[in-house]
């Protein structure tokens, strides 16, 4: 299977709240009932690729211990249907043994994992090893929401540190399972805005703090303010070097994640709030391509179905389009996630058993309008692109 990779996801979030409740994302929405009749869905839409991964706390039970009968029967059901899987092996939590982003032993671990899984499923090509490690780091280490539940730029550090040596131990483990395995790095595609001109110094640190992740994973030198502040929070200089010195991008594609909360406001005070598209995924896809020059792809969005989640689509993936005309290697594009979602619009901070109704389908399985639109569209262009992406050697 080869071509342009037109995906949807499993939204499989798992991360542990300030009540110590876990918040797993495919309980709530029902995948773990449901498996066989999502799949089925996704077949339906003549979608190709999946992005999706068991969740880590269920499936690495210690070290060298593993359960894989759910992983064993959902990849086989997938591959019946002619779905290829993007796995995606952590996605914003730890199990318990673990802890959380803050444990230095996490990366040896989790690459150990990765080592097996990659073993045991040497026929798959796609993977995202850590899913947003942006996201994960903030979240859990700088606003206090998640898992380790702290707020301090040496917590956050850490977990960017820890996140990201755990992405490329991961990575290095794959290979040498799958040596043409592609490394699809799901990370959301941000941009901080100036509400007057006094700000436009800790703009511009917002600004280059967000590519970390990606500068770290793909061996790219920071400016000197972002060294100092990693410095200053913990990063040894040996610990940055190992980092310039990994050299893995050549089998990765860059997935970019973009939402109208993508975009932020900072205040004279000190605090954001969201902008709404103000540049939009066109402009804001064009500054991450520049950075890294490896291909892209559009790894996540949506929007509610009362906010207009039709046009969104076919906004998003005009502004794809317009990419690509304009010389941006994009290979995929997903809407995210197959089935409506539980509690993200307050980013699973507290459980409240919202629905949240992004999906292609609700959580009964009936189609939404966007999924009605996103199946004309695939009918529409799978036979145009795969063109102008099959000279990529990656894909």
């Amino acid at each position: 299977m080869s071509g342009f990779l037109f995906a949807t996801g499993i939204e499989n979030s798992y991360p542990v709240i300030k009540t110590g409740a876990r918040i797993d994302q495919m309980e709530k929405c029902g995948h773990y009932t449901h498996w066989k009749k999502d799949f089925e869905l996704v077949q339906s839409l003549k979608i190709k690729y999946l992005r999706w991964g068991p969740a880590l706390y269920k499936t690495f039970l210690g070290p060298e211990r593993y359960d894989w009968e759910w992983t064993d029967a959902a990849i086989a059901e997938m591959e019946s249907r002619g779905i290829q899987p993007i796995l995606d092996l952590c996605h914003f939590g730890l199990p318990d043994w673990l802890g959380n982003f803050q444990n230095p032993e996490f990366p040896e671990y989790f690459a150990e994992y990765a080592g097996a899984f990659s073993k045991r499923f040497s026929h798959v090509k796609y993977w995202t090893p850590v899913n947003e490690i942006l996201i994960t780091a903030l979240f859990s280490a700088q606003y206090g929401w998640w898992n380790e539940c702290e707020s301090s730029d040496r917590a956050f550090v850490t977990a960017l540190k820890n996140l990201c040596r755990a992405n490329l131990l991961a990575i290095r483990k794959i290979l040498k399972n799958i040596p043409d395995a592609i490394f699809i790095q799901s990370e959301s595609s941000e941009y901080t805005h100036a509400s007057n001109p006094s700000l436009n110094s800790t703009v511009h640190f917002l600004n280059e703090r967000r590519f970390i992740p990606l500068d770290l994973t793909y061996s790219r030198c920071v400016c000197s303010h972002i060294y100092r502040f990693l410095e200053k929070n913990g990063m040894t200089a040996q610990e940055y070097d190992w980092f310039m010195n990994q050299q893995l991008r050549a089998r990765c594609i860059m997935g970019t994640d973009y939402y109208v909360t993508n975009e932020h406001l900072l205040q004279p005070n000190g605090t954001t709030v969201p902008a709404g598209e103000f540049f939009g995924y066109y402009v804001i896809a064009q500054q991450y391509h520049r950075r890294y020059g490896i291909p892209l792809m559009h790894t996540e969005t949506n929007i509610q179905e009362k906010d207009g989640s039709c046009q969104w689509l076919w906004k998003e993936w005009n502004s794809m389009l317009r990419l690509r005309q304009d010389g941006v290697p994009i290979v995929g594009f997903t809407w995210y996630s197959l089935t409506d979602q539980i509690d993200w619009d307050i980013a699973l901070r507290e459980e409240r058993g919202k629905v949240f109704e992004v999906g292609l389908f609700d959580l009964n399985r009936e189609i939404r309008s966007v999924g009605i639109h996103y199946r004309n569209l695939i009918d529409y262009w799978q036979e145009i692109l795969p063109a102008g992406s099959s000279a990529l050697n990656l894909v």
